[in-house]
């Protein structure tokens, strides 16, 4: 692995949509970084298969935390070091955080039949179904079902008042809930906190140093995230008054055509 001091953690799901091009600039911020030997860590709620084309089309050779932190995914061979507990997937190492499927799913099926409220999950859906439900052409939907922990499902018919319960029963199971678009995800054990603690180790032992951890993040992913690293910076579309910031965070605004310029000056200032 490249000798590197920082790590750079950017929440990406707000950066490159599910269909389309990435936000203008990404691609030349992140062959930036590989020049200045910057390890480029991706945070998404998306799964292996979805983030698939992006890490080809960015030549992405990092790791990723996917699935809203189900799990920390390792290109083959990146660290020197072998972390105590990991599973294959595909062409990745993964270090599993939350328990791998079927226990979601398990779960899931679990506090529906006690709470008496229907749910219908992604993988119980016909091709067209799913297409119908998540909004995605047929082969793109179809990479949704293939999660490695979470279970997608969506509430079927069910009150403001059910849902509520359900969500209760689901606490009291470990069972986390996350509104993923059409769809809710569903996982025991997801933790954004391990994925980078197990991730800082291996950089720490690899490196012979601790890691300085930089934290980039959109409005959505900022609370989860930016508290976790020594560094902060909030991509915000409307600038904010400071105290509402995460403390500490410093503020750019995505519609800035001078943003990535300005990242990689508040990358070099290392807080």
């Amino acid at each position: 692995m490249r000798q590197s001091s920082t790590v750079l953690y950017l929440a990406l799901d707000a950066l490159i949509p599910p269909r389309g091009r990435p936000i203008a600039g990404l691609d030349e911020f992140t062959a930036t970084l590989e020049k200045e030997r910057i390890p480029l860590v991706w945070i998404s709620s998306r799964n292996r298969f979805q983030l698939d084309p992006a890490i080809r089309s960015l030549g992405h050779g990092h790791p990723f935390v996917a699935e809203g932190a189900c799990g920390v995914y390792l290109p083959e061979g990146y660290f020197n070091v072998r972390p105590a507990k990991t599973v294959r997937f595909g062409r990745f190492t993964c270090i599993p955080i939350a328990e791998r499927h079927p226990a979601a799913a398990e779960a899931l099926e679990a506090v529906s039949e006690e709470t008496g409220v229907p749910v219908v999950s992604a993988r119980s859906l016909s091709p067209r179904e799913l297409a119908q439900n998540s909004g995605l052409p047929s082969a793109e939907a179809e990479l949704l079902r293939h999660r490695d922990f979470e279970e997608l499902f969506f509430f079927a018919g069910a009150s403001d008042r059910d849902t509520d319960r359900f969500h209760a029963a689901a606490r009291q199971k470990r069972l986390q809930l996350r509104s993923s678009g059409t769809f809710w995800s569903a996982a025991v054990g997801a933790s954004l906190s391990r994925c980078l603690r197990e991730l800082n180790s291996l950089y720490q032992r690899a490196l012979r140093q601790r890691p300085y951890c930089i934290g980039v993040a959109t409005e959505e992913a900022a609370a989860e995230l930016l508290p976790l690293c020594d560094q902060r910076i909030l991509l915000t579309s409307h600038p904010r008054e400071s105290s509402s910031l995460l403390p500490g965070a410093a503020q750019l605004r995505l519609s800035d055509p001078g943003i990535w310029e300005a990242l990689r000056s508040a990358l070099a200032r290392r807080g």
